[in-house]
C-alpha cells in the first residue's frame, strides 16, 4: 500500500464519490496509479561493505489472482448460437457455459465503438467519448472519439498491478487522424495499457487480406490466405506460451475481439458447405424455431411472446424464388463464419486447458458486441461499406456470384430479414439502442476455481459496464481513484460475481440508459422506456433522414420488462404516469453522462492540420497510409510522380490507395502509363497511354478535371461524393491520354481499411489488371498531389 495522499482536492473528491456512489462493490482503496516508489529500506555507508542494498520491487498482483480472458464478438444476435437457441451449433462456447453460466440479461450499447469504449472502462461510452462510431465522432465532449483520461481501462488498471496484457482483433477506439505512422500513440491499445497489440483498426476488416498491426507497425499477415480469425487466435496463443515460458508467475489479461461477424461475412467454402439447405425456410420460420428452442432450453422465460416483424420487413414468403435462393445463401455464409469462428476460439481455449491454467482463468464471452446488424437492408449487398455511397447490389448480379460468396472477391452483407430473425424474441437489430434487439446479448462467465457447479442461467438486468468491475473484484485490484495524474469518474458498472452463488439475487444493476444515433431508453428497477428515432437500415440508405429529423417528434414506449422479456406488450398508453417518471429518469441520466445533445451531424468543423493545405507530398519509401490521414480527391486534382524508370520498361504500380472495394491506381504495364478509377469494385474505368515510358528520369502526371455540380450540405456531400470528369495522363509535361470518367470518389468508404502506398499496392488490388503487390520495378522517388 502507498503512502499518505497528495491528491488534489478534486481527485479526493472523486474518491468520496466511490464509496458513496455508482455502486462497485469490491473493495475500495484510496489508490493512485502509478504506485509512488517504496522508501529505500537498505543501509548506505561510506563505501560497498559497510552499505546494504535494497532492490525496487516491480508490481506483483494479488496473491493467486487470476488469468483473465475477454472475447467479443461483432454484429451477433441474442439468438445466433445454438448456447443461446439459435441455429448455429458452437460447441466450443457450450463446453464453456456447461462449466459456467450464460446471461441472458446481458446488454450492451447497439454499436461497436461505443460497446468496446464501455467494456474497458467500466463507464458509460459517452464518459469515454464514444457516443457514436468513431468514424462518425462529434465535436461534443460526448462524442469526440478521443479517450477520456478519466476513465482509464482495465488494462492499464491492471498492468500496473502486475498483470501482463495483450489485445488481439478489432480496435476501433482510435481517432481516425491517428492511426499513422507518425500517431500520437497514446490512444492506440499500446497507449491505453495494452502491452502488445495484434489487430486491426477500423470497423471492418477483410478476414483474407486483412490490413494489420503489431503494436504500433503494420505489418503483412504472417501467413498471406490464411482467415483472420485463425491468424489472431495463432497469435494469441504463441503469445500466452511466450508468457508463461518466460514469466509464469505473473498472471495475465487477453483481450480478444474478433473482426467476426462484422461484414464483409468471409469465410471458407468447407464451413458455408457444411449449412447447405438449411435456411431455405426462410427467417420467419428460422425465428419460429429458434424461438421454441430459447423456450425449450430455459434461456428465456416460459412465459415470454415473440414479438412481430416490423412494418417494411418485407415476409419470406413474399419474395421471389430469386431472392429467396440469393437470401438464404447469405444465411448459410453467415452461420458458416459464426461455426467457424466458434471454432477457432475453441482452440484458444483448449490451449488454456492444455496448459493447465484454465482452472485460475476467468474467461468472459460477450457474444456479440450489439444486436445483429440490418445494415445490409432488405436483400443484403456484396458492395457493403459502398452502398453508403451509392453502391448498387442487385439480386440478378448476386444470383451470378453466389459460390463467391465468403471469398475476398466481395463486401458481402446478409439481408436485414436474416438479423432480425436472429435477434429473436426481441425488437429489432443492431443501432437500435431504444429496444433489446439492439443492446441485448448473450454472455458467458467461467472460472472452474470459483465457480463449481457450472451450466446455469443468470436473469439478473447486466450491461457491458459491468465487466470491469467483476474483473477488478475477480483479480483483488482496488479501482484507483486516480491513474497517471488524472482524477478518475466513478465505474458506473456492479461486479457480476455476487450471481455465482445467488442465482436468484436481484440485480444489483438497477438502472441504466441507452442512446446510439438518437435511439434512446432507460433501464430503471425492472421497467424499460424507449424512443426509436431511426431505421436501422438508414445509416448506410438514408443518413440524412437520422441527422437532420428532430428527435422530438420519436414516439415513446413503456414496458414492464420484469415481466416482458421480449418488450412485446407496449404500456406508455395505459401508464402515462410512469413513461413521463422514465422519461425524466433518462433525462437525469443524459445529462450527468454528456449524451446531449442527439443526433450530432459528424465531422463538421473538426479541425485538421491539413485543412488549409492544397498541396500533400510523399516521399520514397511512404506506404500503409490509411484514411484518415489522406485529403479527399472527390474533386479537381492532380497527381505528379517523379519516376526512375528501369531500362528494361517500366513495370507496376506508381502509386495506389484502396483495394478490390474501391480506390484508384496509378500503374505502369508493359511501358505503358494506366489511372485506373474502382468505385465501389462496381465499376473500372481507365485512362491509358497509348506510348510507352521512356527510361531515365520521368516525371508523370494524372489530371481529373471534376464536372461543376451545385453545392451540398455535409450530409449531402458525405452521402454523393462519387465525381464526373475528365481524366488526363501526361508524360513529362505532355499530355498522352484523355478518356471521360463516369464514377471517380467513395475511396473513402470503399475498402475502409486499405491504404495509400507508393511504389506498390499493398492489401488487395485496386485494378483487377495486377496481382498484388505489383511493385514497381524502378523507384518512385516523390509523389505530389494538388488539389485545384
Amino acid at each position: 500500500m502507498m503512502g499518505k495522499s497528495t491528491r488534489p482536492a478534486c481527485a479526493r473528491l472523486m474518491a468520496a464519490l466511490f464509496i458513496l456512489g455508482a455502486g462497485y462493490d469490491a473493495a475500495q482503496a484510496d489508490e493512485v496509479l502509478p504506485k509512488p516508489a517504496a522508501p529505500f529500506n537498505g543501509r548506505i555507508g561510506a563505501y560497498g561493505m559497510q552499505s546494504q542494498p535494497a532492490w525496487p520491487q516491480p508490481a506483483h498482483a494479488p496473491a493467486k489472482a487470476p488469468n483473465v480472458v475477454l472475447i467479443l464478438l461483432d454484429d451477433v444476435g441474442f439468438g445466433v448460437s445454438d448456447a443461446f437457441g439459435g441455429p448455429v451449433p458452437t460447441p466450443a462456447l457450450d463446453k464453456l457455459a456447461a462449466g459456467g453460466v450464460r446471461y441472458n440479461q446481458f446488454h450492451t450499447t447497439a454499436m461497436c465503438s461505443p460497446t468496446r469504449a464501455s467494456l474497458l472502462t467500466g463507464r458509460n461510452h459517452h464518459q469515454v467519448g464514444f457516443g457514436s462510431l468513431t468514424d462518425s465522432a462529434a465535436g461534443f465532449p460526448g462524442y469526440t472519439a478521443i479517450w477520456n483520461p478519466a476513465t482509464a481501462s482495465v488494462a492499464e488498471i491492471l498492468r500496473q498491478n502486475g498483470y501482463s496484457t495483450a489485445a488481439f482483433g478489432k480496435w476501433h477506439n482510435t481517432p481516425e487522424s491517428e492511426v499513422s505512422p507518425v500517431g500520437p500513440f497514446d490512444r492506440w491499445p499500446t497507449g491505453i495499457g495494452f502491452e502488445y497489440f495484434y489487430g486491426f483498426n477500423f470497423a471492418e476488416s477483410s478476414q483474407w487480406e486483412p490490413r494489420l498491426y503489431r503494436n504500433t507497425s503494420p505489418v503483412e499477415p504472417a501467413q498471406p490466405g490464411l482467415h483472420l480469425t485463425t491468424e489472431l487466435v495463432d497469435d494469441a496463443i504463441h503469445w500466452m506460451h511466450q508468457h508463461e515460458s518466460v514469466a509464469p508467475q505473473r498472471p495475465f489479461f487477453l483481450y480478444f475481439a474478433t473482426g467476426a461477424l462484422h461484414a464483409p461475412h468471409h469465410v471458407g467454402p468447407e464451413w458455408i458447405a457444411r449449412f447447405h439447405g438449411k435456411f431455405d425456410q426462410g427467417w420467419d420460420k428460422v425465428r419460429d424455431e429458434t424461438f421454441a428452442r430459447q423456450k425449450k432450453q430455459g434461456v428465456i422465460p416460459s412465459n415470454t411472446d415473440l414479438t412481430p416483424r416490423p412494418n417494411g420487413l418485407p415476409a419470406w414468403d413474399s419474395l421471389t424464388a430469386d431472392q429467396k435462393k440469393v437470401l438464404a445463401r447469405q444465411m448459410e455464409v453467415y452461420a458458416g463464419f459464426m461455426a467457424q469462428t466458434d471454432f477457432e476460439i475453441g482452440r484458444l481455449l483448449e490451449d488454456l486447458q492444455r496448459t493447465g491454467q484454465d482452472r485460475n482463468t476467468l474467461v468472459l464471452y460477450v457474444v456479440g458486441d450489439n444486436g445483429a446488424s440490418a445494415e445490409g437492408s432488405f436483400e443484403g449487398s456484396i458492395r457493403d461499406f459502398g452502398r453508403a455511397y451509392g453502391a448498387r447490389s442487385e439480386i440478378p448480379e448476386m444470383l451470378q456470384n453466389l459460390d463467391a460468396f465468403g471469398s475476398e472477391t466481395f463486401d458481402n452483407h446478409y439481408a436485414a430479414g436474416w438479423a432480425w430473425a436472429t435477434g429473436s424474441p426481441l425488437q429489432w437489430m443492431k443501432q437500435v439502442a431504444s429496444h433489446f434487439g439492439g443492446t441485448r446479448n448473450g454472455m458467458v462467465l467461467s472460472w472452474p476455481e470459483r465457480l463449481t457447479k457450472g451450466g446455469g442461467i443468470r436473469d439478473q438486468f447486466s450491461h457491458v459496464n459491468d465487466i470491469v468491475p467483476t474483473i477488478l473484484e475477480a483479480t483483488g485490484v482496488p479501482m484507483p481513484t486516480s491513474v497517471n495524474g488524472t482524477a478518475q469518474l466513478p465505474l458506473e458498472g456492479t461486479s457480476l460475481l455476487y450471481t455465482l452463488e445467488q442465482p436468484k439475487a436481484p440485480t444489483h444493476h438497477n438502472i441504466q440508459y441507452f442512446e446510439l444515433y438518437g435511439n434512446r431508453g432507460i433501464y430503471k428497477d425492472g421497467w424499460f422506456a424507449g424512443a426509436r428515432h431511426a431505421l436501422p437500415w438508414e445509416l448506410f440508405t438514408n443518413p440524412m433522414k437520422i441527422f437532420l429529423t428532430d428527435p422530438a417528434q420519436d414516439q415513446w414506449e413503456l414496458y414492464n420488462v420484469a415481466k416482458d422479456f421480449s418488450q412485446a406488450h407496449d404500456l406508455a398508453a395505459q401508464q402515462p404516469e410512469k413513461l413521463a417518471e422514465m422519461k425524466a429518469a433518462f433525462d437525469s441520466e443524459a445529462k450527468r453522462n454528456m449524451v446531449y445533445p442527439l443526433v450530432p451531424i459528424p465531422m463538421v468543423g473538426k479541425p485538421t492540420p491539413d485543412a488549409e493545405k492544397t498541396q500533400f507530398t510523399y516521399y520514397e519509401g511512404v506506404e500503409r497510409l490509411p484514411r484518415g490521414v489522406l485529403p479527399s480527391l472527390e474533386r479537381s486534382h492532380r497527381i505528379t510522380a517523379e519516376l526512375d524508370v528501369s531500362a528494361s520498361g517500366a513495370n507496376g504500380v506508381i502509386v495506389a490507395r484502396g483495394g478490390r472495394y474501391g480506390g484508384w491506381t496509378l500503374f505502369a504495364k508493359d511501358g505503358k502509363l494506366t489511372y485506373e478509377s474502382n468505385t465501389f469494385g462496381e465499376t473500372h474505368e481507365t485512362v491509358v497511354s497509348g506510348e510507352a515510358l521512356p527510361s531515365g528520369k520521368v516525371q508523370v502526371a494524372f489530371a481529373f478535371e471534376a464536372d461543376p455540380r451545385p453545392n451540398m450540405n455535409p450530409i449531402e456531400a458525405m452521402r454523393n461524393p462519387v465525381r464526373k470528369g475528365v481524366g488526363r495522363l501526361f508524360i513529362n509535361g505532355k499530355q498522352v491520354a484523355e478518356a471521360r470518367i463516369e464514377r471517380l470518389g467513395g475511396f473513402n468508404g470503399a475498402g475502409i481499411t486499405e491504404t495509400f502506398d507508393l511504389a506498390k499496392d499493398s492489401g488487395s488490388p485496386v485494378s483487377n489488371a495486377y496481382a498484388a503487390p505489383f511493385a514497381f520495378n524502378g523507384r518512385v522517388e516523390k509523389v505530389v498531389i494538388d488539389l485545384l
